[in-house]
């Protein structure tokens, strides 16, 4: 039998549909590499052995009756702790949470579960996802697979770091700030926060947010394409979820001759380290190799971006988890409690100024991307940070005026019909991945996948990603 920690999402579903392997088998590996990540790690608050196993039985009884099977037929997948599902312990990485166990999924699990996927476990998030790196007071530090002093980045990390472990091909998570994508670059992996709306965002107390996506953090393009087919779509339960169908037949190009790129390296005021920038600049040589045209392109951003999307999101925290703050704020992350006392403070004009900045980002950016498919950066201005460090450690500006910031991703939240994608493009001299993040056009996701995918394997033919896909272990 094939292992299964080398296949596709594809591969697996299939390899299962056709009775070549069966589900349990594949269920019960792939438990046994989350308790091996989980005693490295600490990637998941919990692990559904007698579930998963139930659940296992159940699709191989399936395959046995002839039925019909959905896609994704026996396909393990993690869901972070930030979402609920039915049943489990969903906590948000706070104490503040009690115990809550919900009575339904968010629908974003239901219609993996309805593709035939299989909950394996529940995965690390720091305290209401407010973080870059994934630490709780509740659940303790995530550390990444490539060296454990590492952060796997947030708020995303536990799903990152089982799937940059090879315990899954995919996982789900959420980007609001680039949750998805951070841990994505930090980890090795995949990681897609889709336009604004194209899965339906069901688990906020208001159906209004403008920055929130779900997206899958996965080992390939394709596991990605596989989570957004199996997930993407309109629903009344959002009432801003788009009416669109997701196009499977788009999200194939054949190669890169001919595409037209733009790269900023800096988005106008980054420092970028320079590890990240020799892995970004390899990357983009190697599409040019491929027949691709790069055009270099300067944007006007200035650190004021990253500012108002904190004041941003210092109001979502207050509004949304503000109401715990009395009851609980000797037990939160001391850090939480003080983005949650500033966004108390922010006044309604000067928060509704932050449409004037996004409109102005928009016209700057919008005449790049009408020029090219997609707009190339790194996802990350440095690699992975120590598990000792904090966003407060990335947020100075420095002697050469350059802002020493963490991540690049933020900016296309505040833009957030334009998808963006992060791609692992490299290591460091020191063994640490890069990510190079693909910024396309409004609602293009299936467009930004495609270009992904052909790009992924470029750097996989130019030996740039191979120690990547082989992951941490078969370094």
């Amino acid at each position: 039998m094939p292992d299964p920690e080398i296949l596709s999402v594809r591969d697996t579903a299939a390899g299962i549909a056709a009775g070549r392997t069966r589900a349990e088998d594949v269920i019960a590996a792939t438990l046994a590499r989350a308790h091996a990540a989980q005693d490295r790690l600490n990637c998941f608050t919990l692990i559904l052995d007698d579930e998963a196993m139930a659940a296992a039985r159940a699709a191989d009884a399936a395959v046995a009756a002839g039925g019909p099977l959905g896609p994704l037929h026996g396909v393990p997948v993690a869901v972070k702790d930030l979402t609920p599902t039915r049943g489990h312990l969903t906590t948000l990485g706070s104490h503040s949470t009690g115990d809550w166990v919900p009575d339904r999924s968010a629908l974003v699990v239901r219609r993996l579960e309805a593709a035939g996927a299989i909950v394996i476990g529940k995965t690390t998030t720091p305290e209401f996802a407010h973080s870059s790196f994934t630490y709780s007071p509740r659940w303790g530090v995530t550390r990444n697979p490539w060296d454990p002093e590492r952060s796997p980045g947030g708020s995303s990390g536990g799903s990152g770091a089982a799937v940059g472990a090879g315990v899954v091909a995919f996982a789900e998570g959420t980007d609001m700030g680039g949750s998805v994508r951070i841990p994505a670059a930090f980890c090795g992996v995949v990681g897609f926060k889709p336009s604004l709306g194209r899965i339906p965002m069901t688990i906020l107390p208001s159906q209004f947010d403008d920055i929130s996506h779900f997206g899958p953090l996965a080992r390939s393009v394709d596991d990605a394409i596989a989570f957004m087919a199996a997930t993407a779509g309109p629903s009344d339960e959002d009432i801003g979820s788009l009416p669109l169908a997701f196009d499977l037949g788009a999200t194939r190009i054949d190669g890169l001759a001919g595409r037209r790129f733009a790269l900023s390296m800096d988005l106008g005021h980054f420092a970028i380290d320079p590890a990240v920038e020799a892995a970004i600049e390899a990357a983009v040589e190697a599409m040019r190799r491929a027949g691709a045209v790069v055009d270099r392109v300067r944007l006007p951003w200035t650190r004021e971006v990253g500012d108002r999307w904190f004041d941003l999101w210092c109001v979502f925290m207050a509004a949304f988890h503000g109401d715990r703050l009395a009851g609980f704020r000797d037990r939160m992350d001391p850090v939480i409690a003080r983005i949650i006392d500033r966004g108390l403070t922010l006044g309604a004009a000067e928060i509704k100024r932050i449409e004037i900045l996004r409109s102005r980002m928009w016209a700057e950016l919008a005449p790049i991307l009408a020029d090219h498919e997609a707009l190339l950066c790194p996802t990350c201005a440095v690699p992975p940070p120590l598990v000792t460090q904090t966003d407060d450690d990335f947020m100075a500006d420095g002697p050469d005026g350059r802002y020493h910031g963490l991540e690049m991703t933020a900016p296309f939240n505040l833009l957030s019909p334009c998808p963006a994608l992060s791609l692992p493009a490299g290591l460091t001299p020191g063994g640490l991945p890069v990510g190079l993040q693909i910024v396309g056009r409004r609602h293009a996701d299936e467009a930004v996948l495609a270009l992904a995918g052909a790009i992924e394997t470029v750097l996989l033919d130019a030996g740039l990603t191979t120690a990547l896909r082989r992951g941490p272990v078969g370094r």
